[in-house]
């Protein structure tokens, strides 16, 4: 059955079957050769039979065997019977042969392609067992049952079983047989490439299709694209790696096995000749139909690889297709899969690390643009994971937010910092009490009572409300509707000052601003870079220097819808740095100057330079928060900065400070 539809016949109807052990000691011996019962039985059968005797030579065939060989019975006496019934073509049948024909076996079975009397080949078992011992020599039977209409039932059966009845094509079953096989050390291991290619695609928008017009409309569809994605694949074909198999996996989902690949390019190629097939519009039950695909392209070596393993590396690579914008392909990155493994095992231990502690809070100061003094501080967030060591906020804020943690890691944040600015009012009770800003996610409004929270959390701590600051991102404060703004409002009129984070990057909705409970606005560190379009004018270079650069780790990676702010006020001094453009003081102008015609203070952030700080004094901001007064600092840190100035004269103070 090689070369048919189905493949390769499975091994095990040709050799692994061919001897059957299973009565091997208990299986009946064949009735007397030389009775008259028997004579008469052997010659009209209708089962074609010989004698053969232990050399292995017939010594008598009934006329059915002659009739399926296309000779007389006469003719076949004295001839091997090994020959006649091809039992000599494989290793392991002409041993199991030959131990019966010495005894030491008691019987052969097995299944071969013969050439019938009218040329045509068929499929015959053929059984050699022992006869009855009489008087004469001992001698066994031979027996040919032809099984073709049997096989060929079979074949059906199988191609029904493993071919999708929609699109006609290969169907998931099939498709991991022969991947299977592929992946094998025997396939590559002589003359092959030793590689293997898959283009794992999926119909982008198909369940629209099927929903509107209906599943008949959308299994002709599927048919009509398999119909392209076959002729695809016949022109991909390479004498080397032959034709790809396409094969359906189910649903909207193809894939496009290349075994023997040469290499990315060949798969990229074929690829884009996907795509290109798809663009074209489809002629179904009258309609013209659009449809387009996500490819994902995996291209490796076969050793080492497993079915399992291509397959999920496919899919990966299909879900970034998708995320990437859709009708388009991607070849499998391997550094980009570890980011995902890593971020799926943050998420898998992100609940277990708030009951474990692992999270730790640090604290960069907000200080007085006036007077250089420190008027609060931000809380920033750290993971200390056993594994991956300090993470800043961007790996895992995003996770929390998705699988619904930032609820209760939030009520951990708000708590631990509430605590710890009550310890620094009443050790430092000569000196003005400072202020503690918390980030806020949207969903832990939406998700928790956030005004219970804050209620319980003061009255816990004995922390003033007028000494929290709540943040939230303008993209998230601007669109706030219904219970958002409620709790905001709320919170307002408990005492709580709200702040927009990063104001001036998205939608800078100036109507929100008065009707909101906002107090506070923080504009975003791309304006205040955008300074240093003449910072060397009057030698105001950064006071971080260089070696501060690259000591701390709250730069871009502070980023995080519940830690907004974080990222442009601790970011490394130039980390990011925007375009200059004097163009970008014009308008931080214009904004200190509404906000406090709206009664609102500004907080400037990623302040790096003294230079910067001058200006943003001039023009009227209220406070300021980067690198030119401190990092991130533990809570012990800040202890030293209270009560101290952090003007331009004290810079290098505050910066060490904030060392490590």
């Amino acid at each position: 059955m090689n070369g048919t539809s189905e493949g390769p016949a499975p091994a095990a109807d040709f050799d692994r079957s061919a001897v059957t052990d299973s009565d091997a000691e208990l299986a009946p011996r064949a009735p007397c050769a030389g009775s008259p019962a028997y004579r008469s039985a052997f010659t009209a059968a209708p089962l074609a039979m010989a004698v053969v005797d232990t050399e292995g030579l017939v010594v008598s065939a009934n006329d059915t065997l002659g009739t399926l060989l296309g000779t007389g019975p006469q003719a076949l006496a004295g001839r091997p019977a090994a020959d006649l019934v091809d039992l000599a073509s494989d290793a392991g049948t002409w041993q199991a042969y030959r131990e019966v024909l010495d005894g030491r076996r008691s019987r052969l079975r097995c299944t071969r392609r013969l050439k019938g009397a009218d040329g045509r080949s068929l499929w015959a078992q053929v059984t050699v067992e022992p006869l009855a011992e009489a008087e004469g020599a001992p001698g066994l039977l031979l027996s040919v049952a032809d099984i073709s209409a049997r096989r060929e039932l079979q074949a059906r059966l199988r191609h029904l079983q493993m071919h999708d009845p929609v699109t006609r094509l290969p169907n998931r079953a099939l498709f991991f047989e022969r991947l299977t096989a592929a992946l094998e050390a025997e396939s590559y291991e002589h003359g092959g490439t030793g590689r293997i290619g898959l283009c794992y695609l999926d119909l982008d928008g198909f369940k629209a299709v099927n929903d509107t017009l209906g599943h008949r409309v959308g299994d002709r569809l599927l048919a009509a694209v398999a119909e392209r994605l076959t002729r695809c694949a016949e022109e991909a074909a390479d004498s080397r790696s032959g034709t790809p198999l396409v094969a359906r996996l189910g649903g909207d989902e193809f894939a496009l096995l290349v075994e023997d690949s040469t290499g990315t390019d060949q798969l990229a190629d074929l690829a884009e000749s996907v795509l290109a097939a798809l663009q074209a519009p489809f002629e179904v039950s009258d309609r013209r139909l659009s449809v387009t695909a996500s490819v994902g392209v995996v291209e490796r070596h076969t050793a080492g690889t497993t079915p399992t393993a291509l397959m999920q590396a496919a899919d990966t690579t299909l879900y970034w297709a998708k995320a990437d914008g859709r009708a388009r392909w991607t070849l499998f990155d391997p550094e980009r899969n570890a980011n995902r493994m890593t971020r799926q095992a943050l998420a898998a231990t992100l609940r277990p690390a708030i009951d474990r502690g692992e999270f730790a809070l640090e604290y960069q100061p907000l200080v007085g643009m006036e007077d250089g003094r420190v008027r609060g501080v931000e809380a920033l967030i750290r993971w200390n994971h056993p594994q991956f060591g300090v993470l800043a906020p961007n790996r895992f804020i995003a996770l929390a937010e998705e699988d619904g943690s930032i609820v209760p890691l939030g009520r951990w944040i708000l708590r631990t910092a509430c605590r710890q600015a009550r310890r620094w009012q009443l050790a430092h009770p000569d000196d003005p009490p400072i202020f503690v800003s918390v980030n806020v996610a949207v969903r832990q409004v939406w998700d928790s009572d956030l005004v219970a929270d804050v209620a319980a959390t003061l009255e816990e701590t004995g922390l003033a409300p007028e000494l929290l600051q709540l943040e939230l991102t303008e993209s998230a404060v601007m669109g706030s509707a219904g219970r958002p703004l409620q709790a905001l409002k709320a919170l307002s009129d408990m005492g709580v000052h709200i702040a927009i984070d990063d104001f001036g990057t998205g939608y800078s909705n100036l109507a929100y601003l008065s009707r909101l409970p906002v107090s506070v606005l923080k504009l975003d560190g791309a304006f205040v870079r955008g300074f240093q379009y003449d910072a060397g004018r009057d030698g105001g270079a950064s006071d971080a220097g260089p070696s501060d650069a690259g000591a701390s780790d709250s730069g871009p990676s502070d980023t995080g819808p519940a830690d907004a702010g974080a990222s442009d006020a601790g970011e490394a001094p130039g980390a990011g740095a925007s375009a200059a453009s004097p163009a970008d003081e014009v308008i931080v102008e214009a904004m200190v100057q509404l906000a406090h015609r709206l009664g609102l203070t500004v907080t400037a952030e990623c302040v790096e330079t003294s230079d910067q700080a001058t200006r943003l004094r001039r023009i009227g901001c209220d406070t300021g928060q980067g690198w030119l007064y401190s990092r991130p600092v533990a809570p012990d840190r800040i202890s030293a900065l209270l009560g101290s100035a952090a003007g331009p004269g004290a810079a290098g103070i505050q910066a060490g400070a904030g060392k490590p």
